[in-house]
């Protein structure tokens, strides 16, 4: 029985970039840029939960899960429980850009409750929606920026495409590998078999 789990876990861990009939399954640089322009339209707190799934590439069910008190201001991270390993308990720190954590302080009163010790509050998850509810945000922030239908438009596509945008701006794949949260570094390492489909747009950047 410990074998069969171990090899549905191991399971679980094998990603794809494209689907079967080669459509991307993931954001690009672009569509990234499109969606975290759309976001700023939507209700604040829609507003911090998507940013926080574009700036950390963290899964849905991750984000939902998160209290106020694994937003490390002074440490500019947020610290996931990652949800797919074998066993609870095990924490990741991915690091949040001064303007999300000023956004996610603001929205969500942070400073105050942390100063204040409100321990019984900052132990609440931030976001109260559902996971359905969650989904739906994602895909109509992703259709409000104009992203083309299709197997990449939803947060899964989001996620592959925060761990693609790491790999070409120079992250190394051990660091992504723990950001993101996977046990084994052959799935991050997936990543860098996409870097060729988006060196155009880098190539791009020196035309113009």
């Amino acid at each position: 029985m410990k074998q069969i789990r171990c090899i549905l876990f191991q399971m679980s861990e094998i990603i794809q970039l494209y689907d079967r009939d080669g459509h991307r399954l993931y954001l690009t640089q672009s569509e990234r840029r499109a969606f975290l322009e759309a976001v700023k339209a939507l209700p604040r707190p829609q507003r911090t939960f998507c940013t926080l799934l574009h700036d950390t590439g963290c899964r849905i069910s991750e984000a939902l899960a998160l209290p106020g008190e694994r937003i490390d201001l002074n440490g500019k991270a947020a610290v996931f429980e990652t949800l797919k390993k074998r066993r609870s308990g095990v924490y990741r720190a991915v690091p949040l850009p001064e303007a999300t954590l000023d956004t996610l302080d603001m929205v969500h009163g942070l400073s105050e409750l942390q100063s204040a010790r409100r321990s019984a509050a900052l132990k609440q998850p931030l976001w109260e929606f559902s996971r359905t509810t969650a989904w739906r945000v994602v895909k109509e922030a992703m259709a409000a920026a104009g992203i083309a239908d299709g197997p990449h438009r939803t947060p899964k596509g989001l996620r592959h495409g925060f761990g693609i945008n790491a790999i070409l701006s120079g992250v190394p794949v051990t660091k992504l590998q723990r950001w993101m949260g996977h046990a084994k570094l052959e799935t991050t390492s997936i990543y860098l078999d996409a870097v060729g489909a988006e060196e155009r747009e880098i190539a791009a950047r020196m035309w113009n």
